[in-house]
C-alpha cells in the first residue's frame, strides 16, 4: 500500500492509502424495491433478522453499534446486544453508571446500527430510550449464567482501575460468596428498551447505487407528498433515499 504522508518518519509509518479497498455487494438484478418490502418496519426487521441469525457466517446477529450523546452533544459508541424486541421496541441490558448509562440518563436520544456483512445488509434506527421495569431486568438477570451474574456484580463499570488483577480478587470473593446461592440484581444494571421514531433499511449495491428505505413516522400536520412518500401500516410512512 502507498503511504498518503511522507513528511516525518513517524507519521509515514502509520499513515497508509487504503483507498483500493473493495468489497463486491449484490449485483443490481438484486435490488431492493419497494412493492416488495414488508410494509410494517417492524415486520421487516423481523425478517431480515431472521434471515440473519440463520446465516452461519454470522456470530452475533444481534450486535448491534449504539451511538449515544451527552446533554451537550458530545457523541460516543459501542456495541452492545439486543436480547428482545417487539412491536413496542428493542431491548439491551448494561450498568446504569456506565458511560452509556449515564448518557442515556441525560440525553435519551439514540441510534443504533446492524451490520451482517455476509449479507451485504444493514438496519439503522432512531428513537428514545426509556428503562424497562425492574421486575423485567431481575426476571433476566436471573436467566444469564452464574458467571455472567458474577460478571455484573464485579464490573463498575467504564470506572478506572488499576488493572486486571482488582477484578480477578473480586471475582474470586462473589465466587465464594455465591457458592451455594443465588445472585441478587445489583440496582444499577438493568434493561433499557429503544422505542423507534425511523428506520432505514440498506442493502448494497457492487456499483454503489445501494439501497435505502426509510420508515418514519410524520410530522403532525405534515403534508405528504405521494410521489415519494408512501403509506406503510400503523402510522408509518416509508421512502427511498439517494445512497
Amino acid at each position: 500500500m502507498a503511504t498518503l504522508y511522507e513528511s516525518s518518519k513517524n507519521v509515514s509509518e502509520i499513515s497508509t492509502d487504503i483507498s483500493c479497498m473493495r468489497t463486491a455487494y449484490c449485483s443490481f438484478t438484486d435490488t431492493l424495491l419497494e412493492e416488495h418490502i414488508i410494509k410494517n418496519p417492524f415486520k421487516l426487521f423481523k425478517d431480515w433478522f431472521d434471515v440473519a441469525s440463520k446465516c452461519k457466517q454470522i456470530e452475533e446477529p444481534n450486535a448491534m453499534c449504539l451511538a449515544t450523546a451527552t446533554k451537550d452533544g458530545y457523541p460516543s459508541a459501542r456495541y452492545v446486544l439486543l436480547k428482545y424486541f417487539d412491536h413496542e421496541g428493542f431491548t439491551f441490558f448494561t450498568n446504569y453508571n456506565s458511560r452509556k448509562g449515564k448518557e442515556l440518563e441525560e440525553n435519551p436520544n439514540v441510534a443504533v446500527v446492524f451490520y451482517w456483512e455476509p449479507l451485504h445488509r444493514s438496519i439503522r434506527i432512531e428513537g428514545i430510550v426509556s428503562k424497562i421495569d425492574a421486575n423485567k431486568s431481575t426476571e433476566y438477570f436471573q436467566s444469564r449464567p452464574k458467571e455472567s451474574q458474577i460478571g455484573a456484580c464485579v464490573s463498575n463499570q467504564s470506572s478506572v482501575i488499576c488493572n486486571r488483577d482488582v477484578l480477578t480478587n473480586d471475582l474470586i470473593k462473589l465466587k465464594q460468596k455465591f457458592e451455594n446461592e443465588a445472585i441478587p440484581r445489583p440496582q444499577n444494571w438493568g434493561g433499557f428498551r429503544i422505542a423507534p421514531r425511523k428506520f432505514e433499511f440498506w442493502q448494497g449495491q457492487s456499483n454503489r447505487l445501494h439501497d435505502r428505505i426509510l420508515f418514519r413516522q410524520p410530522q403532525p400536520n405534515e403534508k405528504l407528498d405521494e410521489n415519494v412518500t408512501h403509506i406503510a401500516e400503523e402510522g408509518w410512512v416509508y421512502e427511498r433515499l439517494a445512497p
